[in-house]
């Protein structure tokens, strides 16, 4: 396996800059020529910091399954919307431009995201081929669509069922603005392009609430896109892998009956991309 770094920073950009980690598998000699599914995981924090949960254990479940994936550390406050979703956009068009070097399969960048990290993967979800984004970065928008999204326990509304502090800290000064509030509530963005996706939450989560997936859920139905949508009746917020290696001394965190959810995802990574990379 191979690790390299680098760094995101888009226009206007407050402070600080964005890190994308790649780690790579190495080809088998075997299967040379075949190109893994590529992962980038944008962990959870409330766009006020980014969980350590989420970040490299996410990691590392991916690459057991033959994916290569990426960690990307985006800008959270003070840094606003659209900031972190212009570098996971530019993360999305790095890994494409670099699919040969990479060995990965430039139509099988799929974007999974934890809570807050889950908003922003739906975002570029429903806004990567908007002009806002593509021209702040001089990219296509071929060059940043994702091609799936895995979304755990994700903020997607600004509405009634909104986390708060999510929203607060995305938009800063402008979070009483009717019109950026309607932007970012992204259940009412969703279209016909939105990427095929893959969604769980607990039903007793009591910091994001459960409506946020299924309000994406219903929108992404009426759409015509295909999506997946697992509902587990116990456990709260934040689980992560909801097993000891991610739960720390946060017991809550630790809900072994929700732990099927990677698995889950692994199918339907296999069923929608047909990863035969994945089983080399």
């Amino acid at each position: 396996m191979k690790l390299q770094q680098f760094t995101i920073r888009v226009p206007e950009q407050k402070t600080g800059e964005a890190t994308l980690t790649l780690y790579q598998l190495d080809n088998l000699g075997v299967a040379p020529e075949k190109k893994r599914p590529l992962v980038i995981v944008c962990g959870g924090g409330g766009y006020w910091n980014i969980s350590d949960r989420e970040k490299e254990p996410i990691v590392m479940q991916f690459l057991t399954m033959g994916c290569s994936a990426c960690l990307l550390e985006y800008s959270v406050a003070p840094n606003v919307f659209p900031t972190s979703l212009c570098e996971l956009a530019s993360s999305v068009a790095l890994a494409r431009k670099n699919a040969e070097a990479w060995g990965i399969d430039p139509e099988k960048i799929i974007t999974c995201g934890f809570s807050a990290g889950g908003h922003l993967a739906a975002s570029l979800g429903v806004f990567w081929d908007k002009s806002f984004v593509c021209e702040a970065l001089n990219l296509t928008p071929e060059d940043i669509k994702p091609n799936g999204q895995i979304l755990a326990y994700p903020v997607i509304t600004s509405g009634e069922k909104a986390h708060p502090g999510s929203i607060n800290k995305l938009l800063a000064e402008k979070a009483q603005d009717k019109t950026m509030r309607e932007q970012i509530s992204l259940e009412k963005q969703v279209t016909p392009n939105t990427p095929k996706t893959f969604l769980w939450h607990t039903v007793p989560d009591d910091t994001v609430p459960v409506e946020n997936s299924l309000l994406f859920a219903q929108a992404l139905i009426s759409a015509g896109v295909s999506c997946e949508l697992h509902l587990y009746p116990v456990g709260g917020h934040g689980l992560s892998l909801c097993k000891e290696e991610t739960a720390g001394t946060q017991d809550y965190t630790l809900e072994p009956y929700c732990a099927s959810w990677i698995d889950l995802a692994k199918a339907w990574m296999e069923l929608n991309y047909q990863c035969l990379s994945m089983r080399l």
